[in-house]
């Protein structure tokens, strides 16, 4: 279909485009993408009519496999693909980027510069990721955006000081934190008091880090009731189209090797979100062991967070934010003692694992993906007058 054949209701809440990877993708941006334009999309976000949202799909070939919402499909490494998308868009009034490294062709993901440079109405670019040490095509990515858009929006006020250090307008960018999906009103499910659960979740694959949390569950067999460590996720697409299950598999000898088979649990079931979010509510525990050392943006943690759970996790910048003053118990990266130590105080001490919830249940409201969305609608009324400031 071309962009002339394109059709688009002008609702009196205005047009959004959303560009980015989209369900059914299996990615965490594709999920991100998809609960933002529920949030943007809500009646409830803002008092005004609601908007019109339609998405701008990036695939490595056509697909045809999306809903209704789906305006077109950009297809990485066509540059007639990419032009009929910005014409599209440009029937908009307001486009959202979604910009992460990976998804887009190109070399650090350039073709991302020939999409915003041809936008031509009010553009938001939404950085999943801001780098500490970028390579200079990285950099340079980040810094073009930031000249051809009009807002750059990041999840974490670590990943806005990052950007200080970029050649970027400082006066464009806004913190709008991840969104969360609350638990649902009628979710009974309380954990089991008999075996309590710890509980990480989310696409498996090297760098999630559930080897130290294997290896602490062993630390862990003294406890009366003895806990229970439940993984649930499939194996990434692209771990898995590389290297299949290596990374379950060793996990999964390593649980048999310390002899805490019988404690750990690997659930690679497909779970929508009222399952996942029963599994969530079931959990005494979550834990995010991840590895790096970089990573200033986590929808598990916000999700955690969101559900009013105890949060133990590595040392990554959006968990120092996020956890600190009590929220949450913070541990080394790669440290399967100290995961320990955070486990058994959570597990054996009601008062800690008490202010912890109550702690993310504080927080709770100001991250439900309803808030969130009416944070964008709200940056992008700003720009659509001119009227457009930075969001503290």
């Amino acid at each position: 279909m071309s962009p002339s054949q394109i059709s688009v209701h002008k609702g009196a809440g205005g047009t959004f485009g959303m560009v980015g990877t989209y369900p059914p993708t299996e990615c965490g941006l594709a999920t991100f993408a998809a609960a933002l334009r529920g949030g943007i999309c809500s009646p409830e976000a803002e008092a005004h009519d609601t908007p019109e949202c339609r998405v701008a799909r990036l695939v490595d070939e056509p697909q045809g496999d999306g809903g209704p919402e789906v305006l077109i499909e950009l297809q990485r490494g066509s540059r007639s693909s990419i032009e009929a998308g910005v014409k599209a868009l440009n029937q908009l009034d307001v486009t959202i980027v979604q910009h992460e490294y990976g998804i887009y062709g190109g070399d650090d993901g350039h073709e991302v510069l020939d999409i915003v440079k041809g936008l031509e109405g009010p553009t938001i670019v939404v950085l999943h990721t801001v780098l500490d040490d970028p390579s200079p095509g990285q950099r340079r990515i980040i810094e073009s955006m930031a000249r051809s858009v009009d807002a750059m929006v990041t999840m974490t006020k670590t990943a806005q000081r990052r950007l200080r250090d970029y050649d970027v307008d400082m006066a464009k960018v806004s913190v709008i934190p991840h969104g969360a999906h609350p638990p649902a009103p009628d979710l009974e499910v309380d954990p089991d008091q008999d075996q309590p659960t710890i509980l990480t979740w989310g696409l498996l694959g090297p760098g999630k880090g559930v080897e130290w949390v294997v290896e602490a569950m062993a630390l862990l067999q003294d406890l009366e009731p003895k806990p229970r460590y439940q993984v649930v996720g499939k194996t990434h697409p692209k771990v898995a189209e590389q290297d299949g299950q290596a990374y379950r598999n060793c996990l999964e000898e390593r649980a048999a090797e310390l002899g805490v088979s019988d404690l750990v649990e690997f659930d690679d079931s497909y779970s929508d979100r009222a399952e996942l979010q029963r599994k969530i509510a079931a959990a005494h525990v979550v834990v995010l062991p991840y590895d790096s050392e970089d990573q200033v943006t986590s929808g598990v943690l916000i999700e955690a967070v969101a559900s009013s759970k105890a949060v133990i996790s590595s040392s990554f910048p959006h968990a120092v934010e996020l956890l600190g003053g009590g929220v949450g118990l913070l541990v080394p990266r790669q440290d399967p003692e100290a995961i320990a130590a955070a486990l058994r105080r959570v597990l054996t001490e009601p008062s800690l694992h008490d202010r912890m919830v109550a702690g993310a249940a504080s927080l709770a409201p100001s991250l439900s993906w309803t808030a969130v969305g009416g944070q964008y609608r709200s940056l992008a009324g700003k720009l659509i007058s001119g009227q457009a400031t930075a969001v503290a």
